[in-house]
This record gives structure tokens, sequence and C-alpha cells, in this order.
């Protein structure tokens, strides 16, 4: 039979491996006093010492956190950019068979850069898309909502602006809803768009235009 000091041992024993396993270093030394005649020793009782919370690297503050203030932007001039956004896809979108398409293009062109003008300008003029939406009598009505920035620069920024259009003509109506990036470049003051592409295309933001 186990004399108590040798049970004292192996408990003292089993107890520094199971606290080694997890990465701790304990040292703890069995009780001096012997046991009463004609009594066994118990073996010692161990107590989980309190874990103590780590003091926070950060604290909460109570002052609003202003994301403006970590942007190239300011809050308004971030609003009249996606503002330009929604109303230049609304604009682009909304079209009818029987109105001048040069009247249509400087709708259109109000909005955007130079560049970016003449580019739509020979595309909503094309011979084939006019004489395609007057053969179908297409009416089109849009609006548009920003969706998401996925990009902000210096001088630009490319949102992410769904397009909705309810189109009537000679086969059905229907309704069309695509997302579109839009690139909005700060020109002075004043915000033009610099570019129009589907929004699984992406784009860069560029200032110039």
């Amino acid at each position: 039979m186990a004399q108590p000091g040798d049970r004292r041992g192996l408990v003292f024993a089993a107890i520094v491996a199971v606290l080694a396993a997890v990465g701790l270093y304990l040292t703890m030394w069995p009780d001096s006093r012997e046991p009463a005649a004609g009594q066994e020793q118990a073996a010692p009782r161990t107590t989980a010492s309190p874990v103590v919370p780590a003091t926070p690297l950060a604290t909460a503050s109570d002052a609003p956190f202003d994301v403006y203030a970590y942007l190239p932007m300011s809050k308004e001039q971030l609003a009249a950019a996606a503002d330009l956004a929604e109303r230049f896809l609304a604009e682009y979108a909304t079209f009818r068979h029987d109105e001048d398409p040069a009247a249509y293009v400087a709708r259109v062109r109000r909005y955007t850069t130079a560049d970016l003008g003449n580019v739509l300008a020979r595309t909503l003029t094309s011979p084939g898309t006019v004489e395609q939406n007057r053969d179908e009598q297409v009416v089109s009505t849009a609006t548009a909502k920003v969706r998401e920035i996925r990009q902000i620069e210096k001088a630009s920024i490319v949102f992410v602006v769904t397009g909705t259009q309810q189109i009537s003509q000679r086969s059905g109506p229907r309704q069309l809803t695509e997302d579109y990036a839009v690139t909005v470049s700060q020109l002075g003051t004043d915000w033009r768009v610099f570019d129009l592409q589907p929004a699984s295309d992406g784009q860069e933001g560029d200032t110039q235009g």
C-alpha cells in the first residue's frame, strides 16, 4: 500500500504534467505537516486561479466615429458625386424612339467629361441603334440608385450604381435591372462622369478627363 508521502508525490507530478501541457508554469510544494497517527493523508486540493482579463489595447471613445475624417473629400463632396452618378445613369437609360438623337446626346453630355461625351455621342446616334429603337418603338424610363462605393481616390470615385429600366416596345413590356460601375472625377469644384462600364467589368478610378 502506498504511503501518504508517496501519494502526495504522485498527485504533485500529475498536476505539474497537466499544467505543463497547456503551457503554464507552476511551483507547488506539498504540505509539510505529517498526518495524525492512524489517519490517512488526503491528497492536496488545488483550486484554479481566477482568470484575470488582459488589459484591452484600446477602448471605445464616447465621441462618435467620423469616417469622413479619413476620406480625401468632405461629406458634401461625396454626396454630390453620388447624386451625379445616379442622375447620369437615369438620364442615360431614359429615352424614346421618337426623340431626336442629338437631343438625347445633349441631355447625357451635361453630366460627362468631354471625352466620354464624345464616345457616348457616337454610340447613341449610330444608325443601327437609332433604327432598332424606331423599329421596336422603344420607350425606356429609368431610375438609378448607388449600391456601393468601389474605390475612392483623391479626385475620383467609382460607384456601383443599379439602373432599373421600365421598357415598352412592340414585342411587349419588360423590366431590365443592371449594375454599372460609374467613375466620377472632380474637375475644379465640379464633378463629371468620366467612365461607364458594366459593374462586372470593373474600373480603375482616374482623375483625368
